[in-house]
């Protein structure tokens, strides 16, 4: 019999980590992370992670397990997230992995092709390319070859413009035709799938009022410490909603309350595509049409309930 695990995805501020708690707390469940960003340590504020309040009542892992110099993959975080829901399944508890990144939640439960590595050779080579004649001529090498990929980074994202000729150069075959190249999940798991999808007005009003209060309890604080690491812009972790608009504000380049609105604008416009996204890309058990609280509970727990008796050994 496959074992059961619970998924929780949808846009930010949408209520998953609150219904995950809730879960794990009437469920006997841990909660296991798949949020790119809150992977990281030293991004609490930014990323919106949790309160230790909040994970102290129930087991939470996968946050802040990486350091910020070290990126994370869909194909690296799934091994991460396997291994502790296996630890789960063994200490006879539900595993409920919750997150708004939808390809690492579409890498968990429809598994991901595991693209070879790169030759040092070709890696070396990439890098001094783009070292020598620039991120931006790359790119346009890259539209060549890929133009899929290419769509969808940016002009001068130096490491992911590396990292999809890499691949291309290496095993002759596309980033995107790696990435839609979905191979099937071995049934080893049974998922319950549920989605969050407010109504988008709602969401962003959350997700506005919600960065006022990062930038109270100490954003800035926290993007100060990423710039005195020397991090490079490129790193995933230096595109977390925010950094690159209190950067700006830190070095003076715009007012606080424009660093805000920016950022609020881009917060807005990441959960459109997250919105997008969970509508389209993932089959679910269950939609929620409104953020989670209390007083819809009894409307998602018997299925939940049901899932587990049918599935639980």
């Amino acid at each position: 019999m496959s074992k059961p695990v619970v998924v929780i995805g949808g846009p930010s501020a949408s209520g998953k980590s609150n219904l995950a708690v809730a879960l794990s707390c009437e469920f006997n469940g841990v909660v296991i992370n798949a949020d790119s960003m809150q992977v990281y340590k030293g991004l609490e504020i930014i990323s919106g992670v949790p309160t230790p309040e909040i994970r102290s009542s129930c087991p939470h892992f996968l946050y802040g397990v990486l350091d910020p110099e070290d990126p994370c993959s869909a194909g690296m975080w799934k091994e991460l997230a396997v291994e502790q829901i296996k630890k789960a399944h063994r200490y006879h508890r539900v595993p409920i992995v919750v997150g708004g990144t939808g390809l690492y939640l579409r890498s968990l439960i429809t598994g991901i092709n595991i693209i070879p590595p790169v030759p040092e050779f070709i890696r070396q080579n990439i890098r001094n390319r783009i070292k020598n004649e620039g991120a931006k001529f790359l790119h346009s090498e890259l539209a060549l070859y890929d133009p899929e990929a290419a769509s969808r980074i940016e002009i001068n994202d130096r490491q992911r413009i590396s990292r999809a000729l890499e691949i291309y150069f290496s095993t002759g075959k596309k980033l995107s035709d790696w990435q839609t190249g979905i191979q099937t999940s071995e049934d080893e798991y049974k998922f319950f799938k549920i989605i969050i999808l407010p109504r988008r007005k709602s969401l962003y009003h959350h997700c506005d009022k919600r960065f006022l209060t990062m930038v109270e309890n100490g954003i800035i604080r926290e993007v100060e410490s990423l710039i005195a690491r020397g991090l490079s812009p490129s790193l995933p972790a230096m595109k977390a909603l925010g950094v690159k608009q209190i950067i700006s504000y830190l070095q003076g380049d715009i007012q606080l309350h424009e660093a805000i609105s920016l950022s609020q604008l881009a917060t807005r416009q990441y959960v459109k595509r997250q919105f997008t996204w969970f509508k389209n890309q993932i089959i679910t058990d269950m939609i929620i049409k409104e953020q989670y609280s209390e007083k819809i509970r009894e409307k998602i727990f018997p299925d939940i309930r049901k899932f587990l008796l049918t599935n639980l050994t």
